[in-house]
């Protein structure tokens, strides 16, 4: 089973993972803690320790425009936070 991985890189996940040793992740809705955890070693090399997910709902967003109102919805998504072992770091700017 394929699960997608992608950073979350804002100025709070950046802080914390400077702090804390502990990286952001938008993850699979369907994937588990296990999966998460292996595809993150794999990707980046590196030892992980723990990982906790957070399942997000999507929020309804309504703007006024010069045509009326108009609705729509942001979609849900599921968080993973991953601890990653003392001295070793993930950076995600190295391929660009």
């Amino acid at each position: 089973m394929d699960i997608m991985i992608k950073p979350i890189v804002t100025e709070k996940a950046n802080a914390i993972s400077e702090k804390n040793n502990r990286y952001s992740f938008s993850v699979s809705p369907d994937a588990n803690k296990y999966q998460i955890k292996d595809m993150v070693e794999k990707l980046y090399d590196v030892k992980v320790t723990g990982v906790s997910t957070m399942n997000y709902d999507g929020k309804k967003k309504m703007r006024y425009t010069k045509r009326g109102i108009q609705r729509g919805k942001v979609a849900a998504f599921k968080k993973a936070v991953v601890t990653v072992a003392e001295g070793q770091t993930i950076d995600f700017y190295s391929n660009i």
